[in-house]
């Protein structure tokens, strides 16, 4: 045998033996490199341990297939990347991309499904180098597992922001969007929500959309605080058999046994969401043939209990010259009521500048008739949440509001250093009972003057989750406003805070990811449209053309001889 052939025998046998051993290895250890600089595709230990919870076929149908604009392309795709990294790790995720309009005789069949699922799409227009035309895409997903489904949107909505930006913002929140999805279609709620009543809070088709969305996670029930009159201990101990309460917009005073029960949930390791307003004046006041109503204080006999746990809310007003739009009638033209845009001011339109992950990469949040809070000091860790712009300052109440102050006109001068009042604080710590070392309204032989580590949420206006009623007196979308088509950031908000009051497998840590994506300049590749065509498509092609004359050369060159 020739030296050279036992030489190539030798190679294959060394090359062979190296491919047995890597798969050994590939079976006994598992890993994936992601070379991206922001790391975009590593799953983080939150979403992991969610992907082990999958313990049956898990099926996801995302409805973003076919044509679809450049923009939508980048998030289709950053989708499938994602998608096959939560696949890696758990083989039981299986996932497939749906063209909703592919088939005439059945696409209006299934998009009539996809509304009924609350599954809407979105019309956009798509401008290649200056000509524009309409495309409409669903830019949703749908997880289903033993038998329950639930819904995934991709593409985050943000005011104002172009598609690009939106795409953005989308690819930011996909790990948070579909981990999200994954936990609530796969695990066994466990953690209770507590609706309280009794005091006149918002009624439940006014807090419809906030309900959906808690119920998807947690079990959820109404609490009412009306037996605490009879059988106050009793009334206790139900309550600490939940691990959250919210209260949400009360219009009638609390009595010190209501306030007992409420503080020893706390003392005991409930958490709580208040959604508190110290002044009476809402929007549909406002709607009447003087276009006025009064604004004035609300005493819900709350204050001393605020006060020992670390924050005052004011009964002042927030004006705020980055208000939230507002329609009015401004006249008749022939028939037609003619309406105008204005800014109305004392509806605040809150963007977050803390990095807090339950405010984080949030876009706007509408207030309305928002209350100042102070912070004091008591040992209690303070975060605040959201604030007011610095172009706004508060109003004392007593006071009149009417629709007309719409025309007012104001300078930078009128809100110096008056601005960027705290509306929502988290507060963390070992709170102090507002009934410490004072005469308990009942007797409980379990009262606790100093509870355990806790956490709560105030937030100073309660109409921040109240959804608005259709036409039909249905609920609509929390945080979206009908008369200005306009839809905010309340939903995720609220259910961010709740999430993370609720310390939920550590879920709203996961929006804090940072993706970066760089964008190429339309404008410059339009002006150079045929020299980039050139070198991303010619280039390639005029290398390997010359390659391969260059080989052929050179073999001709080698073997004539």
């Amino acid at each position: 045998m020739k030296s050279s052939t036992k030489q190539n025998i030798k190679t294959l046998g060394i090359t062979i033996f190296i491919l047995i051993v890597l798969n050994v290895l590939g079976t006994l250890f598992f890993h994936r490199f992601d070379l991206t600089k922001d790391k975009r595709y590593t799953l983080s230990p939150t979403s992991l341990q969610i992907v082990k919870q999958v313990e049956n076929p898990l099926s996801i149908k995302i409805y973003m297939e076919g044509d679809l604009p450049a923009d939508f392309r980048r998030l289709q795709q950053e989708t499938k990347q994602l998608l096959e990294e939560f696949q890696a790790y758990n083989k039981n995720i299986v996932f497939e991309f749906v063209d909703p309009l592919a088939n005439e005789e059945e696409s209006d069949e299934l998009t009539k499904s996809l509304f009924q699922k609350g599954l809407t799409p979105i019309n956009i227009t798509v401008d290649d180098k200056g000509k524009q035309s309409q495309a409409m895409v669903f830019p949703w997903a749908i997880a289903v597992y033993n038998n329950k489904e639930v819904n995934i949107p991709l593409l985050k909505n943000i005011m104002g922001a172009s598609t690009t930006q939106k795409v953005i913002g989308s690819i930011q929140h996909l790990e948070y969007s579909i981990a999200d999805a994954i936990n609530k279609v796969t695990k066994n709620k466990q953690k209770k929500v507590a609706i309280i009543k009794g005091n006149g809070e918002l009624k439940e088709r006014h807090i419809a959309g906030m309900l959906k969305q808690i119920h998807e996670s947690y079990l959820i029930g109404p609490f009412t605080l009306d037996s605490v009159a009879k059988n106050p201990n009793g009334t206790l101990r139900e309550l600490k058999k939940y691990d959250l309460a919210i209260v949400a917009k009360p219009t009638e005073k609390f009595s010190d046994e209501e306030k007992e029960v409420l503080d020893q949930f706390i003392m005991n390791g409930g958490k709580t969401l208040w959604l508190i307003e110290q002044t009476a004046a809402d929007m549909d006041s406002l709607y009447n043939d003087m276009g006025a109503t009064l604004a004035y204080p609300r005493n819900l006999n709350l204050n001393d209990m605020f006060f020992k746990y670390g924050f005052r809310i004011n009964p002042d007003l927030i004006k705020d010259e980055q208000g939230t739009p507002i329609k009015l009638a401004t006249g008749e033209q022939g028939s037609a009521t003619q309406y105008q845009d204005f800014i109305w001011k004392f509806a605040p339109q809150v963007y977050p500048i803390s990095q807090h992950p339950i405010v984080k990469n949030l876009g706007g949040i509408k207030f309305d008739f928002a209350n100042p809070i102070d912070t004091l000091k008591n040992g209690i860790k303070k975060t605040v949440l959201l604030q007011s712009s610095q172009y706004s300052k508060t109003i004392g109440t007593p006071t009149e509001v009417n629709l007309n102050m719409v025309t007012e006109k104001t300078t930078p001068q009128d809100y110096l250093n008056k601005g960027n009042k705290p509306l929502a604080v988290l507060l963390e710590g070992s709170f102090h009972s507002a009934f410490e070392n004072r005469v308990l309204p009942f007797k409980d032989n379990s009262f606790t003057a100093q509870g355990k580590p806790n956490k709560m949420i105030v937030i100073a206006d309660g109409d921040i989750a109240r959804n608005q009623l259709d036409k039909n007196m249905m609920p609509v979308e929390l945080g979206y406003d009908q008369r200005t088509g306009q839809l905010y950031d309340n939903k995720d908000f609220i259910m961010n805070s709740i999430n993370y009051l609720l310390d939920d497998t550590g879920l709203i840590n996961i929006r804090s990811k940072d993706v970066e994506l760089p964008l190429l300049d339309k404008e410059k590749v339009y002006q150079s449209y045929t020299l980039t065509q050139f070198i991303t498509i010619g280039v390639p092609i005029l290398i390997l053309l010359l390659f391969g004359l260059a080989f052929t050369f050179i073999r001709k060159r080698k073997y004539s001889k």
